[in-house]
């Protein structure tokens, strides 16, 4: 009885010293291996074996948002409705404001790109075709106000550097090629040096430009446009009495007065007009806006009103529809109306629109339909038409509206101006007596 009751009590001592390894789910060994929840009991209590066991240091805890370690927070400095500035622990409303429309903007952006690239999965090759299209189109020029323009044109443009035979053109001193021929002929001199080649950028601000001794000034005239209303009698070319550039005479006397300071223009036509040919002509000192008016890669219109001495009927109307042959290049008129007739004359009178403006072309159109001119006039270039009020031999000078209109109206496509134009594409059609 006694040797039991001596058993329990060891029992019991045992399992109360291995209390700590019962209440833990598991227990680590030194190895890192786990041990079962089983009761540790001694083989005998007057052993003197021990289990050797150690165990980890338990996983830190991860720290509270409100401990010590917590991300401090950032101070906004706002201004109240007092206008005070003031400390606050968040951002102001209109920050946070901004900041959900930028996301939102964000979102809404990638929605629509992953729509549209959902779209394109089945319009690949429209797609395709559009974009050639746009990169195609040419992209329209930016408009200025008149001012930005003016203000580019003293400041900006005229102190990039040119080339010097277009500079000393522009200055006045000859026309371009006549300015090529100064240069080579060794007449012209940059910064004191002899410069035999046009291709020479200078700038006339900076640059010391001078021709045959006499110094270029360091300004350019500016960009001069009229509408010269031609006599009969008068030539195209500079220099001669009876030219249209001296109908300007009066306009230049004054020009110390209107300008001052800055030196003559060197004004030119815009192309030529014969000898007997009246009407409207164009007279400048931009030789790249001449280019185009005059070039007939342009393809500008151009509208004369021909008086034929003698009759006309069908089959001249057919011939001169037709075209006729220039230096060898076949020309051909865009159309061919008559006119009502005036009252204080019998003879017929002819609208001819061509736009090449080869030499004598519609005087060539005529004649070659058997026809004898009688007198000649051009009435438009482009869309300007030449005004009713301007008399003979006098001159307007241009606007910014008119200079536009000069270069606006180009030939349009064949079917698109016969299909606009009946008469032109079948003269035939046309009832003439």
């Amino acid at each position: 009885m006694a040797l039991a009751t001596a058993a329990s009590a060891a029992a019991a001592a045992a399992a109360i010293s291995i209390h700590p390894f019962l209440s833990r789910p598991a227990c680590v060994l030194r190895f890192g291996r786990r041990l079962p929840p089983i009761l540790l009991l001694r083989a005998s209590s007057t052993s003197s074996s021990d289990f050797n066991i150690t165990f980890a240091e338990p996983a830190p805890s991860k720290p509270s948002p409100a401990g010590p370690s917590a991300e401090p927070l950032v101070p906004w400095i706002a201004r109240g409705a007092d206008g005070k500035p003031s400390l606050h622990t968040s951002p102001p409303p209109d920050v946070l404001q901004a900041v959900a429309a930028a996301e939102a903007e964000a979102k809404r952006a990638k929605r629509n790109s992953s729509r549209s690239q959902r779209g394109a999965a089945g319009d690949a090759p429209v797609a395709s075709l559009k974009v050639k299209e746009r990169k195609a189109a040419p992209s329209a020029p930016p408009k200025f106000s008149k001012a930005a323009r003016r203000f580019y044109n003293e400041n900006i443009r005229e102190h990039e550097q040119q080339r010097l035979a277009k500079v000393l053109a522009a200055a006045g001193v000859a026309s371009r090629r006549t300015s090529e021929e100064l240069i080579f002929q060794g007449k012209v001199t940059v910064n004191g040096s002899v410069c035999t080649t046009p291709q020479t950028k200078v700038d006339i601000s900076k640059d010391s430009i001078y021709v045959n001794g006499n110094r270029i000034a360091k300004k350019l005239p500016p960009k001069l446009y009229f509408a010269v209303n031609k006599p009969k009698g008068y030539i195209c070319s500079s220099g001669e009495e009876r030219s249209v550039i001296s109908l300007l005479d009066d306009y230049m006397k004054g020009w110390n007065k209107i300008q001052p300071g800055t030196p003559k223009p060197r004004l030119f036509t815009v192309g030529r007009l014969d000898v007997a040919t009246t009407g409207l002509i164009v007279v400048t000192n931009d030789g790249e806006f001449a280019q185009k008016v005059a070039h007939p890669s342009s393809n500008i219109t151009k509208e004369y009103v021909v008086t034929i001495d003698g009759a006309v009927h069908k089959k001249h109307l057919i011939a001169i529809s037709e075209g006729t042959k220039i230096d060898g290049v076949k020309v051909v008129p865009d159309s061919v109306e008559p006119l009502d007739a005036q009252p204080d004359t019998k003879r017929t009178r002819l609208k001819i629109v061509v736009h090449e403006g080869r030499n004598h072309e519609v005087r060539e159109l005529v004649q070659n339909a058997g026809l004898k001119v009688y007198a000649l006039k051009r009435v438009r270039i482009g869309r300007f038409r030449l005004p009713s009020d301007l008399g003979i031999g006098k001159m307007v000078e241009l606007k910014e509206a008119e200079i536009k209109a000069l270069e606006g109206d180009q030939r349009a496509s064949p079917k698109a101006r016969d299909s606009a134009n009946p008469k032109a594409r079948d003269s035939a059609s046309l009832d003439v007596k």
